[in-house]
């Protein structure tokens, strides 16, 4: 049966998750300066204010989050399996320093972009 699945599935991996996110930030993106004219009736469209910024820095990371997984689905399917199916019982088969480090490096590696983000959209 695997081996029939594996024949006829399609070409490209499911994509719904990364289209739908992407979807639902651009809606985002297109009614916010709507909701912040119902606040402030003075404000801009793109309104340089923090919320607008928060938006922007948002959606730049959630659209290139999806945007890179959506490669690596199509690029390297099977490192997108590994992840899905492996990763999490290697990973717990990890040394606690090294759980530890993986961790840090990775919130360090999300934060600095989510500074350079935001300071080049500011």
């Amino acid at each position: 049966m695997k081996l029939i699945e594996k024949y006829f599935q399609s070409a490209y991996p499911s994509l719904s998750k990364e289209f739908t996110g992407i979807f639902v930030i651009i809606l985002v993106f297109m009614v916010f300066p709507y909701g912040v004219r119902m606040v402030d009736s003075s404000a801009a469209a793109i309104d340089p204010g923090i919320f607008s910024a928060i938006i922007l820095a948002l959606s730049a990371i959630l659209i290139f989050k999806a945007g890179t997984w959506w490669i690596i689905k199509v690029i390297w399917p099977v490192f997108a399996e590994y992840s899905d199916w492996h990763f999490e019982r290697n990973f717990k088969s990890l040394i606690t320093w090294q759980k530890v480090l993986i961790y840090l490096s990775f919130y360090l590696a999300i934060f600095y972009s989510f500074v350079l983000v935001l300071g080049s959209i500011i």
